[in-house]
């Protein structure tokens, strides 16, 4: 595996990137705007938005913005980079790009590899972006460290590069790129325990969670804003998170096709 070949790819994404607003918006812009609304949903009076830290205002506990916000935060980004990843790598395909790519000297883990860093960086100004904002400017209030729940927004997004990457293999259109959305996301979404804890679901359903890697993101966030200090859970979850990413990148770089059918 080249370096070079891989910095080169993507330099490429990205430049491309450049060029497509609505594909930049959509990464960068939604997952913040889905925060502030999210945080002016559950405001329940409309003063109470501050400009800095103690989102819970009143002492009576933790608010409901501060009891699921930690775990949107790291939702909102996986969702959003799949979406991207998914259609950006399928419109390479059926242009004819990957193709054309793939009969250089460029191996499908450079490529792979090309394309994870390009939107890794773009999901670490994400992460950054929606953090900053939850945190100092919406009063979310966790009692762990602000830079704990970047790293997991980060993994988070990268998840959901692997995601993306992986599942284009098996789309014929952009269309069917979206179709992949409540297969591969919804069903993490609802058994993560971000609707109800995952120990009081049905055993079938707890199990099937146990696998899903959505729901060790959102047990991470919950480490973070129930503890002031890294715990075994959080290492644990965030460790998992990660292999997960990088098992399907590497799955991702097996089924890579140079067209779509």
């Amino acid at each position: 595996m080249s370096p070079h070949r891989t910095l080169s790819t993507a330099a490429r994404v990205l430049r491309q990137l450049r060029h497509d607003p609505r594909a930049t918006a959509l990464m960068l812009l939604v997952p913040a705007v889905m925060i502030t609304l999210l945080r002016f949903v559950f405001d329940t009076a409309p003063g109470q938005v501050s400009g800095s830290g103690g989102g819970g205002g009143g002492g009576a506990g933790p608010s409901p913005f501060d009891a699921v916000g930690a775990s949107l935060l790291g939702i909102f980004p996986l969702v959003t980079m799949f979406l991207v990843t998914s259609i950006a790598t399928l419109r390479e395909r059926t242009g004819g790009t990957l193709e054309r790519l793939l009969a250089m000297p460029l191996g499908k883990a450079e490529l792979i590899g090309g394309y994870a860093l390009a939107f890794s960086l773009l999901a670490l100004i994400q992460a950054a972006l929606t953090t900053a904002l939850a945190v100092w400017l919406l009063g979310l209030d966790v009692m762990g460290s602000p830079w704990l729940l970047l790293l997991v927004a980060l993994l988070d997004a990268l998840l959901g590069t692997a995601l993306g990457l992986f599942v284009s293999a098996f789309a014929a259109s952009e269309f069917q790129a979206v179709q992949f959305m409540p297969v591969v996301i919804f069903p993490q979404l609802l058994l993560c325990g971000l609707f109800t804890p995952r120990a009081t679901m049905q055993p079938v359903l707890e199990a099937i969670s146990t696998v899903l890697p959505m729901s060790y993101a959102v047990d991470a966030m919950n480490e973070i804003r129930t503890h002031t200090e890294i715990t075994a859970t959080f290492v644990r979850s965030t460790s998992i998170v990660a292999a997960a990413a990088l098992l399907v990148l590497c799955l991702g770089a097996a089924t890579l096709r140079r067209r779509t059918p």
